[in-house]
């Protein structure tokens, strides 16, 4: 048992010095303005109005599928919250805007912890679910994405490792909703 531990806090320190190192990076990067406005738009989309959004659109005009994109992806990111919730909880990993300043992101998180990155996993999730029932969307919605996850590390609400875990747990999210509403038979 102690070796596996010593072999997971090595693993851990390691990702954690290169997480600091693009942490960073990021903070001291005076990005040009349209990377600016991008990344603060894609935080404020990742936000929930995208999402909300989306659902929206679908609902009005997304086909005969429209209510199992909306039922599967809507469960999808509730079930995400509450895993994220709980995830933050355990973790009490400090966000990297509480580690050092940022040179020019005033963006305020959203809680105090930072591991997986929420946005990333609701993104990512919903991404997954909605590019399955409407196959034209997968790039759109990709791209959203990870700007999205992308806007989070940039804008020092979260290092590189809790925006990976969230895309991963999101995937995850996404194929489980999925996988649950078809053996249900509702897909």
């Amino acid at each position: 048992m102690t070796v596996a531990r010593e072999v997971w806090d090595q693993v851990w320190r390691q990702i954690e010095r290169r997480d600091h190192r693009l942490m960073r990076r990021m903070n001291r990067w005076r990005a040009p303005r349209w990377i600016r406005y991008w990344m603060l738009a894609a935080t404020r989309l990742g936000d929930g109005w995208l999402w909300y959004s989306l659902a929206a659109i679908l609902l009005i005009c997304g086909g005969p599928e429209r209510y199992a994109a909306v039922r599967a992806s809507a469960c999808a990111a509730i079930v995400g919250v509450a895993v994220f919730k709980i995830l933050k909880r355990l973790s009490h990993r400090p966000r990297p805007c509480q580690l050092e300043p940022h040179c020019w992101s005033k963006v305020l998180p959203p809680d105090k912890f930072s591991f997986p990155s929420g946005h990333t996993m609701t993104a990512f999730s919903i991404a997954l679910v909605v590019s399955y029932f409407y196959r034209g969307l997968e790039l759109p919605i990709f791209f959203f994405a990870c700007s999205i996850a992308i806007s989070r590390i940039v804008l020092g609400m979260h290092f590189l490792s809790d925006v990976l875990a969230g895309a991963a747990l999101g995937i995850g999210l996404g194929c489980c909703s999925l996988t649950a509403f078809a053996a249900l038979g509702v897909i």
